[in-house]
């Protein structure tokens, strides 16, 4: 494959974006309901200062700097001013409590930290003893820092300062920015992303210009992204999915990015915004499901009996684009579309979606086939972190569920004796930060091990599980998780379920319910409960979970069905060690904490 895109590096296409249509809306921000445009010009022009202010902070070249926040534009201005000054950007979870902050910055060797908030702020003060190499705490909003210790303040700065120490800088220091630019290669580091750390410690994967520069014309080609495309970001940009969307995609492409208030407003900007593209983790289309699913028992019988119809009439072809329908379906989702659907992609945001896309997680394929009956153009992609981000993703044109597609452009792969997923290509990342043994076990003769045992159908890969996650019952049975878990989360009552199969005689299970949809389902019935416990141990409650497993089973083959399950009376918690900050479970730590309920159900 030609590589068509500029042999220019982020920083530089940030320039370069500047230069061809300095006018021209690069990212928008909601501030106090208002949507603030920011052009090419001004993305330029406030990232080379934010980056020359780090310089004058005595930033050196090739240093790491941190961030903690949420999505916002300040986020991408350090990213952005930070490699205009031949520096490293190393994103931390805003969700981490602070001793992981404290082992990814003291691991990353970050030396200034860029945080949103106070409670950020204080996360980085508590793990000051630990982080010699901090010289600088930069701060987002000043709001609410005059309670910084005292012997501390000589070290907290505000973003402002930073931008104005970097006007000035830039007086003395005319051509830095361009000086740097000049001698930037497509080899060096441009980002440092910390896997989430679901088995062990988190690694620093260092990802290069080059990586991100030969990823994005796969990423672009596969989901038909162009300058006019725009985007909402929102999930969080210290992991690569958001990354290729909202920085790798945009800046080569010219595209429009927006930035919402919050994580909290997420479904009041998709409906503002309405986004031509939208990337979802499973978790957001389970919710958004739900939410529906809610939506629509709340409603008149009707309306009821209408979605009904509509759903039984259009899911035959859900799987087809529009473009591959038949005059006769057309005309039936045209119908559909006016009568019950419209309202319900304008609920949701996406009716102006011309793609959406799942990632990162495995999800149910019953969710993916609703959404695209519904109209919405949901494709399932697929990618790790140490292959930069997306290298597979089903065509809009060839779809098939249950499948995460063909591999993109530029990406060879094939498939080991044991089934396993290896990938070649430019894409594939330079390696983990101080970690030798890791990158050798991951990257073995050019091929990055993915640890995703897959089956190839047709072109189309399917993920069977990871690995390491395969169980064996006692009967001899090997049995993917995955599989029976997605089986269970289709439900919207069912948050999550951790199955529990290895060397036992059969598979058990322990669930969590989804408290919000299962609190209005007990207070459409009149059920009365004050928090979580009280309500997973009502004993209706454990009726209606039994209900939806055993619509789970009836989807399993008989060796893979869940005879017994036990409730958690509480949520899964990142601060618990139970889940990582991307909210993968942590099968080892569950297993641990709760050792004696899941004997209880083998007795």
């Amino acid at each position: 494959m030609t590589n068509l895109l500029p042999e220019l590096t982020l920083p530089q296409m940030l320039r370069e974006q500047a230069r061809r249509q300095p006018a021209r809306i690069a990212i928008r921000q909601k501030d106090f309901g208002i949507w603030n445009p920011i052009d090419w010009e001004t993305y330029y022009r406030r990232a080379r200062h934010f980056g020359l202010g780090l310089h004058a902070l005595g930033l050196g070249a090739r240093g790491h700097v941190g961030v903690i926040s949420e999505n916002r534009l300040e986020w991408v201005l350090v990213q952005m001013g930070t490699g205009l000054v031949g520096s490293v950007t190393v994103g931390v979870y805003p969700t981490s409590p602070s001793n992981e902050v404290a082992y990814v910055l003291g691991h990353a060797d970050v030396e200034i930290v860029v945080c949103e908030d106070q409670e950020q702020t204080d996360k980085v003060l508590a793990a000051l003893p630990e982080l010699p190499r901090v010289r600088r705490i930069v701060v987002m909003e000043r709001k609410g820092l005059r309670n910084t210790p005292e012997e501390h303040r000589d070290k907290v700065i505000s973003f402002a300062e930073v931008e104005a120490l970097g006007v000035e800088h830039e007086a003395i220091h005319r051509h830095l920015v361009d000086e740097v630019l000049a001698l930037q290669r497509l080899d060096e580091v441009a980002l440092m992303i910390y896997t989430s750390g679901s088995t062990g410690k988190p690694k620093g994967a260092m990802i290069t210009y080059a990586n991100i520069r030969d990823v994005t014309p796969g990423i672009a080609d596969r989901l038909g992204l162009d300058a006019g495309t725009t985007h909402l970001s929102y999930l969080p940009l210290c992991h690569v999915a958001e990354q290729m969307l909202t920085t790798f995609v945009p800046l080569y492409l010219g595209s429009q990015v927006n930035f919402g208030e919050s994580i909290r407003t997420v479904q009041e900007d998709l409906r503002e915004v309405a986004p031509s593209m939208f990337l979802g983790v499973p978790r957001i289309w389970e919710k958004l499901h739900a939410a529906i699913s809610i939506k629509m028992q709340e409603t008149g019988r009707l309306r009821q009996a209408l979605y009904r119809r509509a759903l039984a009439a259009c899911g035959p072809f859900a799987e087809k684009s529009a473009a591959r329908r038949g005059a006769g379906e057309r005309l039936v989702f045209a119908f559909w579309y006016w009568l019950v659907f419209r309202a319900l992609q304008n609920f949701i945001g996406l009716r102006r979606a011309k793609i959406a896309l799942t990632g990162a997680a495995p999800i149910p394929p019953a969710v993916i086939r609703f959404f695209r009956t519904l109209g919405v153009p949901l494709v399932e992609v697929y990618g790790l972190t140490e292959s930069t981000g997306m290298i597979t993703g089903q065509h809009p044109d060839r779809v098939r569920i249950g499948t995460v597609g063909e591999a993109i452009l530029g990406m060879e792969h094939r498939v080991s004796a044991q089934g396993e997923l290896q990938v070649r290509g430019g894409m594939v990342f330079a390696g983990y930060y101080k970690n030798p043994e890791a990158t050798a076990g991951a990257i073995v003769d050019g091929w990055l091990h993915t640890g995703d045992v897959v089956k190839e159908e047709g072109g189309q890969i399917r993920i069977v599980d990871r690995l390491k996650d395969i169980m064996i019952t006692a009967g001899g049975k090997n049995l993917t998780p995955s599989e029976i878990e997605n089986a269970m989360k289709s439900s919207p009552y069912v948050k999550e379920c951790i199955i529990v199969a290895d060397g036992r005689r059969f598979v058990s299970a322990l669930v969590q319910i989804d408290f919000e949809t299962v609190g209005k389902w007990a207070e459409a019935r009149g059920i009365a409960f004050t928090h979580f416990r009280s309500l997973a141990e009502h004993p209706a409650v454990r009726e209606l979970v039994q209900a939806e497993v055993d619509r789970g089973n009836d989807t399993l083959a008989e060796v893979a069905r869940i005879r017994r399950f036990h409730l958690l009376a509480k949520e899964l918690d990142h601060d618990d060690g139970e889940v990582t900050a991307t909210m993968k479970v942590r099968r080892a730590s569950i297993y641990k904490a709760y050792e004696g309920e899941i004997e209880a159900l083998y007795r």
